[in-house]
């Protein structure tokens, strides 16, 4: 498993650097941030307040406004710095990930992956999209009018603990990029991923305040950084996400949420089960489950629900669990006792109910405190909490569809609209699938990547 070195914490959370920090921390209260891989205590990080916000979003609106003036171009060279110092300490990274959340290396390998590709992204296009340009007016050859982008300020952000390093940090590289500063929570469970962001920023050549970091409760920080910002970044669950849209929406402040799902993927009968096997593997159980856009309902048409039934539960019995380096683990632990507790009710309720369990359906302290097994079911009841309700962890159901038209009917039965999956060797026939799927997102062959990567595509829906 992950190990930290001391010295490496101590400059983590000694780097918070809002003055009002900077006194004797015995006096004010701590985090303890737990390593889910084996429960043991990694460091303790001070609780902020709203004071502390208050005082980080006054610093960065002073060095946000030299920052806002600075060329684009300039602002391009930080991020593609930045970019290269994310792949010269990848390994350190994917340290802190990996420790901080219990996922499988492989996965954190995939945020590394991720914010260097936005990096140098936002970098190459950025500069060009900001440029001032002209349009129509209403008198063509009498007058003129001219589109010109301006910095919006501070923004907030506020980030779950699932992908600490893609959410914390992804968000905001458009932001600064545009010249605007940035005051973040991340989760008070994976502070030390967006610490360390801070460090490596900074590094490139941000300006010192530019980006900073509040860490504490939700309740607090997170509602103090909504009163404050200029626009609001969010990523976490429906229900947050409604109630900080509405007290957002009272400022009239602009906002964007990545919320919940109850993904679905349809699989239709023209298709390879040992490959479309191993696609659901890595769309439902990548970080344990835990990640907005998996999938955690299958309906397979036709004979092709039979033909998974017979191989998909040998395939997850296969799958490599573990809290080491190896990049051959398939799957991590579960971030913690709560979301544990969470996965252990939607199974057993859904066993009580009648659900058949095809695969998994325990816990595996043998591997750590918070692992449970890639769970595979069959036959739930619509009554089931797991039915319809997101669950986030490592816990997919499968349903029979007599055809396509069903199989689409069944996936759109949901309040949630976020990321769908469509397995199918018909290129036609996936389009028009996809077309008739209520979802932000939908990927063809491939359970969530596809879209994920596509950074000039719009990305969200709940």
């Amino acid at each position: 498993m992950t190990v930290l070195s001391a010295d490496l914490i101590s400059q983590l959370v000694n780097g918070i650097d809002i003055p009002k920090w900077q006194v004797d921390n015995s006096t004010r209260p701590t985090k303890t941030i737990i390593n889910p891989a084996n429960g043991e205590a990694i460091c303790k990080v001070p609780v902020g307040n709203r004071a502390d916000v208050s005082e980080a979003f006054e610093r960065a609106r002073d060095i946000q406004k030299k920052w806002g003036k600075t060329p684009a171009k300039k602002r391009a060279a930080v991020l593609s710095a930045f970019a290269e110092l994310l792949y010269e300490n990848r390994s350190r990274i994917l340290d802190i990930v990996q420790a901080e959340t219990g996922k499988a290396r492989a996965h954190a390998q995939e945020e590394v992956i991720d914010l260097i590709w936005g990096a140098k992204f936002y970098a190459k296009y950025g500069p060009g999209w900001l440029e001032p340009y002209g349009i129509a007016a209403a008198l063509p050859g009498l007058t003129k009018a001219r589109v010109v982008h301006s910095p919006l300020g501070v923004v907030g952000i506020i980030s779950p603990w699932n992908y600490p390093l893609s959410l914390s940090t992804g968000d905001g590289i458009a932001a600064i990029m545009a010249g605007n500063a940035v005051v973040a929570k991340p989760d008070s469970q994976t502070p030390l991923t967006a610490l360390y962001m801070v460090k490596l920023l900074e590094q490139a050549g941000l300006p010192k305040g530019t980006w900073q970091i509040v860490t504490g409760r939700g309740s607090e920080v997170g509602s103090a950084i909504v009163d404050n910002c200029d626009y609001l970044m969010f990523t976490g669950s429906s229900a947050t996400g409604q109630k900080l849209g509405e007290q957002i929406g009272g400022r009239l402040v602009g906002y964007s949420a990545e919320l919940g799902g109850k993904n679905p993927m349809i699989v239709t009968e023209n298709v390879d089960i040992k490959a479309v096997a191993d696609n659901i593997v890595r769309a439902c159980y990548a970080n344990a489950g835990q990640l907005c856009i998996s999938i955690e309902r299958i309906y397979a048409v036709g004979k092709t629900y039979k033909k998974l039934l017979k191989i998909l539960p040998k395939r997850i019995a296969k799958m490599k669990l573990g809290t080491g380096k190896e990049w051959d683990i398939e799957m991590g632990s579960l971030i913690g006792a709560d979301q544990l507790k969470t996965v252990e009710e939607h199974v057993s309720d859904a066993l009580e109910k009648g659900a058949k369990l095809l695969a998994g359906g325990t816990t595996r302290p043998d591997i750590g405190p918070y692992f449970y097994e890639p769970t595979l079911l069959a036959d739930v009841s619509p009554d089931a909490i797991c039915y319809r309700e997101e669950t986030f962890g490592p816990v997919v159901s499968i349903y029979p569809a007599k055809d396509v038209a069903e199989a689409i009917e069944l996936a759109n039965d949901t309040e949630y609209g976020l990321n769908s999956s469509i397995m199918c060797n018909n290129p036609k026939q996936a389009q028009k699938i996809a077309e008739a799927l209520n979802t932000g997102m939908v990927n063809i062959n491939e359970g969530y990547a596809a879209a994920w990567t596509a950074l000039e595509g719009p990305s969200g829906g709940w």
